[in-house]
């Protein structure tokens, strides 16, 4: 599967939320799970089980210096396939080169 998540902590009083953002983004880098990061979401690729895990461990970390944390979540559940995070993304491209 694959998931696409923002968490959004409460912001530091100047309205920044880079920092929590950051703890966020460890977390997912440190899971070892095929990720990419833009300016809204995080998209993480893995089973259902691990993909969760490490949402879930990313919002406890923002949780400790946020007192508020929102989560915007969206998954693709395809069983069966893997290595979806760029095949899809080439599948559009080479639709446009055809074009």
């Amino acid at each position: 599967m694959i998931v696409a998540f923002s968490i959004s902590p409460s912001s530091d009083g100047d309205g920044s939320v880079s920092a929590g953002v950051a703890e966020a983004i460890r977390v997912v880098r440190a899971s070892g799970l095929p990720h990419e990061t833009n300016a809204m979401f995080t998209n993480i690729e893995g089973e259902w089980d691990e993909v969760m895990a490490v949402v879930k461990q990313a919002v406890e970390a923002v949780a400790v210096t946020s007192s508020r944390v929102g989560l915007v979540l969206k998954a693709d559940i395809r069983p069966g396939h893997t290595g979806q995070l760029r095949a899809k993304v080439e599948r559009v491209e080479q639709r446009l080169r055809e074009s």
